[in-house]
């Protein structure tokens, strides 16, 4: 487990969230390798579906751009070992 050498670069996501995504992308990297990262985003995002709703989105990757309007509260950032990995909701379409 890894929890504890990520670094949150941003997140509005409760305490709780935060260290269950932390949990979550340490499990994929204990299954997956670390260059396969469709299956370790796919992972992240069915356990984040699972256990806090569906619509959860997961990039993962070592360099990336993004842009992207998400849910409050539902959004963070953080590195773990050579990757970044970014997890959000996204936002209700407007009426």
């Amino acid at each position: 487990m890894l929890e504890g050498k990520a670094k949150v670069m941003e997140s509005d996501m409760p305490e709780k969230i935060r260290i269950h995504a932390m949990a979550s992308a340490s499990q994929a990297l204990d299954i997956f390798d670390v260059s396969d990262y469709t299956s370790i985003a796919a992972y992240i995002k069915k356990d984040f579906d699972r256990t806090h709703g569906t619509g959860w989105q997961c990039v993962v990757g070592s360099n990336f751009g993004c842009f992207f309007t998400h849910s409050e509260g539902t959004y963070i950032y953080f590195a773990m070992e050579a990757l970044n990995i970014l997890i959000f909701k996204a936002a209700p379409a407007a009426a």
